[in-house]
C-alpha cells in the first residue's frame, strides 16, 4: 500500500475513529481523509503534478500532515521548513529547491513575506492574516473544490519528502525521501513499538524533522491509531494530554524530558497509559533513563539520521532496562556495519563508523551527486558516527568521527567524557571538545551548563573523574556557560561550541584580569 493510500484506507475500514487531534479540534479518518482530497485537488488545480515541490514553514498542524499525504496523492515533493530558522536561512533552501507552492502559516507569514524567503516563480499562500500579494489559505483550498484529482501513479522510488539536515556538522544538505522509504520507516516503527491500531500517539517534536515526523506519527497515522499533536513542546501540556488522551506512545528528546523531569508534576503525574516513551536525537545521559523507569517506563532509544528516515537501529520495550546507554539493534529491514578508516569491518566491540543499509535510506541529496556518492558509497549509508556493536548486536554510538579527540597519541571519545560529566545531577548540560595544545597536540575541554540553583567550579567537575576514566581523557579545561548551542531537535551544534572554547581562550589570553570559570589540571 502507497503512502498516499493510508489515510483513505483506514477512512473506509474505520471511518468514524479519530485520527488527529490538533489545535482543539478532533478530525475521525473520514474526515481526515477528506481533508487530504480537498487540499490534493487545491494543488492539482495549481498545477502540482508529479515532481512538483510544496514547501511548508509553520507550527505543527492537521493541515501539515494533511498536505503530506496530499503531495503523495500527485507524485508531488513535499518539503517541511524548520521555522527556528532565520529568514536568510530559510531563503537559501528555498533557492536551492524552488517550489511551485509555499505555504506559511500565522506566525511566521509577515516575517518571511517582509524577507523576501521565497524565488520568483513560487505561489506564496498564508495561513491567517495573508501578506500583500499573498493567497489566503482558504481561498487556494476552495479554489479546488469542483475538481476530480486523477492520482498520479507512485510507486516505491517515487519521491515524497525533502528534509533539511540538521546541519550541526556544517551546511544544511536536502535529503529526498521516497515513498517506499515512509514505508520501510513505518514497518520498523511498528517492529519497535509494537504498534497497533489501538495505541494513543502524543506528537509534540515538531514535524519538519524526520524525528518528529517519522518515528511514530506517519507509522501511527499508517497503522489507524490517534495522534494527538501539539503545536510545540510545553512540559504542561504534555503532562495533561498523557492523562486526558490515555496516551499510550510519545517521542520526547533529551531536553524535553529535562524539562518534564525537571516540573514539579513529574513525580505525581498520572503516566500510567504509557507503554513507552522513545527518544534519541543526541546522546542520553543514564540519569534519564533511570529517572524514567523509576516511573514504570520504559526509555526505548532510536538511532539513525535524517538520511535514514530516520530509523536505523532502537530498542524494545523488553530490552530498555538490560541495555541503558545502548541505541539497540538494526531495526527491521535495516543492517548496520562498523567500519575502520580502510572500510574494513571491524571486531566485536571495536569502535568504527556505523553503516547503515535498507529500503528507508535516502536516495540522495538534492541536487548534490558528489556528496550523495560519497554519503552511499558501495551501496551502505556512511553515517560519520562512531560507534561499536557488542556480542548480541546491540549498537553503542560513541559521537562523530570527526569530533574524536586524540591527545598525546591517543583517542579521546567525546561520548565517553560527556557521560560521566552528565551523570552528575549539578550539570544540566555538557559537551566536550578539543583544543589545540602544545605538548599533547589536543587537549580535552568540558563546556558544562549548571543545574538550576547549581554551582560549578572547574575543581568540582575535574574531581568526577577521578578513578573513572584514564587520566589523558579527563578535562583539562572547564568552561561553564547559560546553555550550549543546539540545533531544533537538541543536538548538540559542535561546530558552534569550538567555536564558543577559541573564543574564551582568546579573551583569556588577551585578558588575563578577566574573570571566567577556566582552569588547567
Amino acid at each position: 500500500m502507497e503512502v498516499a493510500d493510508w489515510i483513505a484506507a483506514n477512512a473506509a475500514r474505520t471511518p468514524d475513529k479519530p485520527a488527529l487531534r490538533a489545535a482543539g479540534e478532533t478530525l475521525c479518518y473520514a474526515e481526515l481523509a477528506g481533508r487530504c482530497d480537498a487540499i490534493a485537488a487545491a494543488l492539482a488545480a495549481a498545477g502540482i503534478a508529479r515532481g512538483g515541490c510544496v514547501a511548508w514553514l509553520g507550527l505543527n498542524g492537521a493541515d501539515m500532515l494533511a498536505t503530506l499525504f496530499a503531495c503523495a496523492r500527485l507524485s508531488a515533493i513535499f518539503m517541511p521548513l524548520n521555522w527556528r530558522l532565520a529568514p536568510p536561512e530559510h531563503r537559501a533552501m528555498l533557492h536551492d529547491c524552488p517550489p511551485a507552492l509555499l505555504c506559511v502559516d500565522e506566525h511566521f507569514a509577515a516575517a518571511s513575506a517582509e524577507a523576501g524567503i521565497a524565488p520568483a516563480g513560487t505561489h506564496c499562500i498564508a495561513l491567517g492574516a495573508v501578506p500583500a500579494g499573498w493567497e489566503c489559505w482558504d481561498d487556494f483550498i476552495g479554489a479546488g473544490n469542483t475538481l476530480q484529482v486523477t492520482d498520479a501513479l507512485a510507486n516505491a522510488e517515487t519521491p515524497l519528502l525533502l528534509c533539511w539536515t540538521s546541519g550541526s556538522t556544517g551546511r544544511p544538505k536536502g535529503v529526498v525521501l521516497t515513498q517506499g522509504a515512509l514505508a520501510a520507516n513505518a514497518d520498523a516503527s511498528v517492529d519497535m513499538h509494537a504498534l497497533t491500531a489501538d495505541d494513543r500517539v502524543l506528537t509534540t517534536l515538531p514535524l519538519f524533522h524526520v524525528g518528529g515526523l517519522n518515528i511514530q506519527t506517519t507509522p501511527a497515522l499508517r497503522a489507524g491509531c490517534t495522534v494527538t499533536l501539539h503545536a510545540k513542546f510545553d512540559p504542561v501540556d504534555a503532562f495533561d494530554a498523557i492523562a486526558r488522551d490515555r496516551i499510550t506512545l510519545t517521542v520526547l528528546v533529551p531536553a524535553q524530558l529535562e524539562a518534564m523531569i525537571a516540573h514539579p508534576r513529574w513525580n505525581g503525574a498520572d503516566l500510567s497509559s504509557l507503554r513507552a516513551i522513545s527518544t534519541g536525537s543526541t546522546m542520553v545521559p543514564a540519569r534519564l533513563c533511570r529517572a524514567v523507569h523509576a516511573r514504570g517506563v520504559p526509555l526505548i532509544q532510536v538511532w539513525g539520521a535524517t538520511e535514514t528516515s530516520p530509523i536505523a537501529a532502537c530498542l524494545h520495550a523488553g530490552e530498555a532496562l538490560r541495555k541503558v546507554g545502548s541505541t539497540g539493534r538494526a531495526a527491521a529491514g535495516c543492517e548496520l556495519r562498523i567500519v575502520d578508516a580502510e572500510g574494513q569491518d571491524v571486531p566485536t566491540g571495536a569502535s568504527g563508523e556505523v553503516l547503515v543499509r535498507g529500503r528507508n535510506v535516502m536516495s540522495g541529496y538534492w541536487r548534490d551527486e558528489a556528496a550523495s556518492r560519497r554519503a552511499l558509497a558501495g551501496g551502505w549509508f556512511h553515517s560519520g558516527d562512531s560507534g561499536h556493536l557488542d556480542d548480541e548486536g546491540f549498537l553503542t554510538i560513541d559521537g562523530r568521527l570527526k569530533d574524536m579527540i586524540i591527545s598525546g597519541g591517543e583517542n579521546v571519545s567525546p561520548a565517553e567524557v560527556e557521560a560521566v560529566l552528565l551523570d552528575c545531577p549539578d550539570i544540566a548540560e555538557a559537551a566536550v571538545v578539543g583544543r589545540p595544545d602544545e605538548r599533547w597536540g589536543e587537549a580535552v575541554v568540558a563546556v558544562v551548563v549548571p543545574a538550576p540553583g547549581a554551582t560549578l567550579t572547574a575543581e568540582g567537575v575535574q574531581a568526577l573523574f577521578g578513578g573513572r576514566l584514564a587520566r589523558f581523557k579527563h578535562p583539562k579545561d572547564v568552561l561553564v556557560v547559560d546553555a550550549l548551542p543546539r540545533t531544533a531537535l537538541g543536538k548538540l551544534r559542535k561546530e558552534d561550541v569550538r567555536q564558543l572554547v577559541a573564543a574564551r581562550m582568546a579573551a583569556v589570553a588577551g585578558k588575563h584580569e578577566e574573570q571566567v570559570a577556566w582552569r588547567s589540571r
